[in-house]
């Protein structure tokens, strides 16, 4: 069978036996065409080739022995928010908070609001263009499961999605609509782990001046394979704020696909990855600029070890209406290991004269000058390992907003840090 053949018989085959969803169905319907002429990704397609997708596009996913229960995640358990919990990729009522938000509107996938109609997926088909991802359109097609989330006025506290994996051979598939109208702000943070594998949506419009900002930590299990889509699109001096917090699993994707259509906007979005054997995390971003004095920012930090493998996709594309785009894109990464692997793809696309655009990516080993100064002054070398593991992914957790989730981030990196190490 060749390569094409298997392409389009396993997009053909996860549609068998299976009915589309009564809800969405004229976008379900086009996401379903759009998988079957795409096909289902391969190693061999240019923005997959640092990745293997198999994990992803297997028929069915394979148990194991020892998967560990599912607990409440523990990363933002000591913040105040509004709590909606899937367990193995289903919503959890009795375990989630009421809703009961002034300025918000929240609704379950099935239970979709008039207005969301000609929204869902429509942001994700608009990103399959120039670069197909067919996981997403797959995703738009089957989805069940998700949150359909409106904003009106300001959020008084944080939305928050927790996600726990309670069997061994869990298969989630999750898809979540956020609307923020014109000078409106949401916080939503995502914690857990989706299951064995996993494939999710996020959907984000952004009216003139709304604020969006997100923070994710993706589950130290390490048996898990997910891929994230998140969609985004920005008006007048409207904000994304967005960062990734990855700790081991065996296959992470997260893509973006973020673009600046209005004049004046803003979007930033970071990461921190730490892993060791069997880790392997990719970072896929594509941000466009449209209109004017765009700002988009990337920084990307990844420390590796056991033969971990790291890797960075990158694109800012600046269309010739972006005058005065500033664009900044750095990914780094910290090898503690001679094994581990960083493998990093920076792009600039730039049709506009009048821009300020730059890239840069790193890779090395921890300083041993600066190793030897603490050793020097009486800390104990895994603490003086340890202290610059910290230090370097410093810089992403400087891009969270809200000085007191990035300090929650900072304690769990703290009790993980030894344990990637080890």
């Amino acid at each position: 069978m060749t390569a094409q053949a298997t392409r389009f018989d396993a997009a053909a085959a996860c549609f068998s036996g299976a009915e589309l969803a009564q809800s969405f169905t004229l976008a379900r319907a086009a996401a379903k065409d759009r998988v079957l002429t795409l096909g289902l990704p391969q190693k061999r397609d240019e923005y997959w080739r640092y990745s293997d997708p198999t994990g992803l596009t297997a028929r069915a996913v394979t148990p194991i022995q020892e998967h560990p229960l599912g607990e409440a995640p523990a990363s933002f358990v000591s913040v105040s928010a509004l709590k909606l919990v899937f367990v193995d990729g289903v919503f959890d009522a009795s375990a989630s908070d009421a809703v009961d938000f002034e300025g918000v509107e929240i609704s379950l996938l099935a239970e979709a609001p008039t207005w969301a109609t000609d929204f869902y997926g429509s942001l994700e088909a608009c990103g399959q263009n120039p670069v197909a991802r067919p996981l997403a359109a797959l995703n738009t097609a089957l989805a069940q499961q998700g949150v359909i989330i409106r904003v009106t006025g300001q959020c008084t506290k944080p939305i928050s999605f927790e996600y726990i994996s309670k069997t061994n051979s869990s298969d989630a598939i999750l898809h979540h609509l956020v609307k923020v109208e014109e000078g409106a702000s949401l916080t939503l943070l995502e914690s857990g782990t989706l299951g064995l594998r996993g494939n999710m949506v996020l959907e984000v419009e952004l009216a003139d001046c709304a604020q969006f900002h997100h923070v994710r930590t993706q589950g130290q299990d390490h048996d898990r394979n997910i891929v994230t889509h998140l969609f985004a699109r920005l008006g007048n001096e409207a904000v994304l704020k967005s960062f990734n917090l990855t700790m081991n699993g065996k296959f992470t994707r997260n893509e973006a696909v973020i673009e600046l259509i209005g004049h004046d906007a803003k979007a930033h979005l970071a990461g921190a990855a730490i892993g060791g054997t069997g880790f392997h995390h990719d970072d896929t971003i594509f941000i466009t600029h449209q209109g004017l004095r765009g700002e988009s920012r990337q920084v990307f930090k990844k420390v590796l070890n056991g033969g971990a493998v790291g890797v960075f996709q990158g694109k800012i594309l600046v269309k010739q209406s972006a005058q005065k785009t500033d664009g900044y894109q750095m990914s780094q990464s910290l090898l503690l290991d001679d094994n581990s692997e960083f493998l990093a793809k920076p792009e600039l696309e730039i049709y506009a004269d009048d821009v300020k655009c730059s890239h840069g990516s790193t890779t090395g080993a921890i300083d041993e000058t600066a190793l030897f100064y603490l050793r020097s002054r009486g800390v104990p070398t895994d603490q003086a390992q340890a202290l610059l593991i910290l230090a370097f992914l410093a810089d992403t957790l400087a891009e969270i907003d809200d000085a007191g989730l990035a300090e929650r981030l900072r304690e769990v990196l703290i009790d993980w840090v030894p344990q990637v190490r080890a």
